[in-house]
């Protein structure tokens, strides 16, 4: 065998075992994640499935490359400098319209339905990424496309998680245009309430007739809330059950979303 296969096979075979170390490393730091804030060494041990000795080993190690830091006061532990740096930079070349793409495309093939995503603008909720499902819609609204705060169920979910300086002057407006309609601030602020209890907002024909959309959140742990990801599905189609299922499909996958931008609850 010549050195080049042997070393090919060796190469395979670490890949395939991969480096035990550094896997435990990373269930410290996972530790101390979960953790929310300093902590001592014990509780970093047990949430990381170690002995206390092996976590202090691992501890020293990581600290003197700036991934951790122990308190000289206190003797907790907490992220280092350089971890923090790490994740400053891995957030900073995060594209968050991608990653909430790709997921809505995963959605779109899993259900067939047609999935988008939004963001917020100076003029309110934009549609950034529309995925297509096979399921023929009445009509779509195109990409770069403002939606309505009040009657759209992305509009919804902005009203109701972005902070109140940011949603007021289209608020604002919404109800000056719907005067002598349905809708009031009064039930503006039930329509927020709503959506923060379930999770989710529902609309009902509210921007496209004869179809039903759920849109749910996404975060950051940077921005209150950067994006909005909904379902779009044929009245037709929209039975209890299937609106059910894609909101809980929704939500799973929004909370994806904002875990790979660094969000965590």
């Amino acid at each position: 065998m010549s050195a080049t296969s042997a070393d090919a096979r060796d190469n395979g075979g670490a890949e395939r075992q991969g480096i035990q170390s550094v896997e435990i490393a990373m269930r410290i730091l996972r530790a101390l994640e979960e953790s929310g804030g300093p902590v001592g060494l014990s509780a970093i041990a047990q949430a990381s499935g170690t002995q206390p000795s092996k976590a202090h080993r691992y501890l020293v190690s990581l600290g003197r490359v700036g991934l951790t830091q122990q308190n000289p006061s206190s003797g907790l532990y907490d992220f280092g400098p350089a971890l923090r740096h790490l994740g400053a930079e891995a957030l900073r070349r995060t594209n968050e319209v991608a990653v909430a793409s790709d997921h809505a495309a995963r959605l779109r093939d899993e259900t067939g339905h047609s999935v988008n995503v939004g963001v917020w603008a100076e003029t309110g909720p934009i549609i950034v990424n529309w995925a297509y499902g096979a399921h023929p819609l009445p009509i779509t609204v195109r990409v770069g496309a403002t939606l309505p705060l009040l009657s759209s169920s992305i509009g919804n979910v902005f009203l109701a998680h972005l902070p109140d300086t940011v949603t007021e002057p289209i608020l604002r407006q919404a109800l000056s245009v719907q005067q002598g309609r349905a809708w009031s601030r009064g039930k503006a602020d039930k329509l927020k309430a709503e959506v923060l209890r379930r999770g989710y907002a529902l609309s009902l024909g509210g921007v496209i007739p004869g179809v039903v959309s759920v849109a749910a959140p996404v975060f950051t742990a940077t921005d209150p809330m950067p994006l909005a990801m909904s379902f779009v599905v044929p009245d037709r189609l929209a039975t209890d059950e299937t609106v059910e299922n894609l909101s809980d499909r929704l939500i799973v996958a929004t909370r994806a979303v904002s875990g790979e931008l660094g969000y965590s609850v």
